[in-house]
């Protein structure tokens, strides 16, 4: 592998290394590594926060080393305590099934799946035996685990913390001893459970894995880490329109965070474009440049253009887009209120009457503030509610 390569897989992107130097001497000597990565289906959908580590993934697996994909189908049912202020609730068998289905075809959009190692952990945590648990449990103490900010908060503030959530970090830690893994990924938030997986190692006599941690990203508001909890986040199944709609929208300060972390454009192209920036050029060329740059991954390039062509016809042009979902109605007459929570227009009552009082919210064009407004729709109505939600309103014949 040659010295820019290994520059790129040890640098872009990368927060910490544990440890640096070894790791880059594995890179140097040519021998083929396990790259572990591990994600809990306590959701049915990924995002770009979370292809973050997946395009790190797939530079390792560029370079010829083996991708490990393990899903905690096992740990799931604990939940990751990792940044909460409460337990997790615990999901069933069945939750856990249906998350996973589309995790796998969803990582294909990134990673080469024919060549990399999908392990689910259920495999030996399930078959653990209670004198094995107490092994684990002996190799790491209270105090220690009591030293995570997560937790210390939480003694502080006087909130339970169950004893299954102590046991996760352990379990996290075996599952690196299970797969002999040479390299651990995660986010930042994830470095504590990772290390745990090094002392497991050292107790079993393994290698010790090297930790590569990855920053968070921010989702489009700019302030909370990017979340379906939180809404602000650009999910790797949705359209063209809707990724490039949402791109244009994150505040400008993260545009070169979306492009060394969400695209393949060359390090050195985005310190051009930070350079023009301060220079005085408009963000929003950059974000255009950037929003057909991510959708280039998850479509392809002439999907990019289309989506750039219709955000400008309708944003820059206030014309209608080519495409609205049309809701066929029993009736003429029907509180607008209901229409927007009814149609994920609006997450709740409160939110839709709160977006009606700030002019959000267009009928046909035309503004509505008024929460008991009704629609009486002869033909067909046009709502309009933010800059990027449109619905077409059909009396049935």
């Amino acid at each position: 592998m040659s010295d820019k390569k290994i520059n790129e897989i040890l640098n872009r992107g990368v927060v910490e290394i544990h440890v640096k130097d070894e790791l880059e001497k594995k890179l140097k000597s040519g021998k083929k590594l396990r790259i572990k990565f591990g994600i809990d289906p306590t959701g049915s959908d990924l995002h770009i926060g979370h292809a973050v580590v997946l395009k790190k993934l797939k530079q390792f697996q560029n370079a010829g080393h083996t991708v490990i994909l393990l899903i905690g189908d096992y740990t799931a049912k604990i939940g990751d305590p990792t940044g909460r202020i409460e337990t997790r609730k615990v999901l069933t068998d069945e939750e856990i099934k249906e998350n996973m289905k589309n995790y796998v075809e969803q990582a294909g959009r990134i990673l080469d799946m024919d060549k990399i190692e999908v392990r689910y952990n259920s495999q030996w945590l399930s078959k653990l035996k209670m004198s094995k648990l107490l092994e684990l449990t002996a190799i790491k103490t209270v105090a220690q685990l009591l030293h995570r900010s997560d937790f210390k908060k939480r003694m502080q503030e006087d909130i339970d913390i169950a004893l299954s959530e102590f046991l996760y970090p352990i379990m996290q830690g075996y599952d690196s001893v299970a797969l002999e893994s040479d390299i651990e990924i995660g986010g930042t938030e994830q470095t504590f459970n990772m290390l745990v997986g090094r002392d497991l190692q050292k107790h079993y006599g393994q290698p010790l894995q090297d930790v590569m941690t990855l920053p968070i990203l921010e989702g489009l508001d700019g302030v909370q880490k990017m979340s379906k909890s939180y809404n602000n986040y650009i999910g790797l199944t949705e359209s063209a329109d809707q990724m490039f709609g949402k791109i244009m929208s994150i505040p400008d300060e993260l545009i070169l965070k979306y492009f060394e972390l969400a695209t393949d454009v060359p390090t050195e192209k985005i310190e051009e474009y930070g350079r023009e920036i301060e220079n005085g050029e408009n963000p929003m060329k950059y974000k255009k440049i950037l929003g057909r740059e991510v959708i280039k991954i998850y479509h392809d390039k002439a999907a990019a253009e289309k989506a750039q062509a219709e955000f400008e016809n309708v944003f820059s042009q206030h014309q209608l887009p080519k495409e609205i979902e049309v809701k066929e109605i029993n009736t003429s007459n029907i509180k607008i209120i209901s229409v927007m929570v009814n149609n994920n227009l609006a997450s709740s009552k409160s939110e839709a009457r709160r977006l009606l009082q700030q002019g959000a919210v267009k009928i046909n064009n035309e503004k509505v503030f008024d929460e008991t407004f009704e629609i009486s729709t002869p033909e067909e109505t046009v709502i309009q509610v933010g800059k990027r939600k449109f619905l077409k309103l059909v009396v049935k014949k």
